[in-house]
């Protein structure tokens, strides 16, 4: 975002995130132009992940999100700080804060924190970069190149083969072609699978009513 005069090196520039509540730091990351637009328009942070390659939003697979409450540049514009409200444990040990312990100090998981989802978030960006970047003996390629009505003929006879299947082996391998199938659907159809996620929220909160 040129507007705000911020200098990205190498297209990134460091967070440093602190709880507002109780001026904890609670960890460093990384934001791209694109995370930036991302957190400015949800409210909540979203970072760009370097070992992932992806930008993600902080909790999409946790649930520990940070609602930001103030972005703050510094005196040079090469840094930011976020002022957060966090949810839950901001560090993936479990601990509330990634710096929780002195240096030489053994690392301390808290808490086991389900990240299953991230997988499925990283095979929908590989899905997504191949639909842009079609490769040579691919079959997602080759899906996207057979069009909808076909794709949407692999969807149903995966659902038909899941329902089908016998033993707890089975259905697994069955459903998890059925997802795979599901997310080369919703790409073809530009759907993010956190706009799912996002309605089936929405529908728990009306039942909660």
């Amino acid at each position: 975002m040129s507007e705000y005069n911020l200098n990205f090196v190498d297209g990134l520039i460091p967070v440093v995130v602190q709880d507002y509540k109780s001026g904890d730091v609670l960890t460093l990351a990384y934001m791209n132009k694109e995370a930036l637009d991302l957190s400015l328009k949800t409210g909540y942070a979203h970072y760009y992940s370097r070992s992932k390659n992806r930008i993600r939003m902080k909790g999409e697979a946790s649930g520990n999100t940070q609602k930001i409450i103030e972005i703050l540049p510094d005196c040079e514009n090469n840094s930011l700080l976020l002022l957060v409200d966090q949810k839950g444990p901001a560090c993936h040990t479990g601990n509330k804060t990634c710096f929780y312990r002195k240096l030489g100090e053994p690392q301390h998981i808290k808490e086991k924190i389900d990240y299953s989802l991230d997988f499925i978030l990283d095979l929908e960006n590989i899905i997504n970069e191949t639909k842009k970047h079609p490769r040579e003996n691919s079959y997602t390629t080759e899906l996207f190149k057979s069009g909808e009505e076909n794709i949407k003929k692999k969807v149903g006879e995966e659902a038909v083969e899941s329902v089908l299947a016998q033993g707890r082996d089975r259905i697994i391998y069955e459903v998890a072609d059925l997802m795979y199938h599901l997310l080369v659907y919703l790409s073809y159809e530009d759907i993010k699978f956190s706009d799912i996620v996002a309605e089936l929220s929405r529908r728990n909160v009306e039942k909660s009513k």
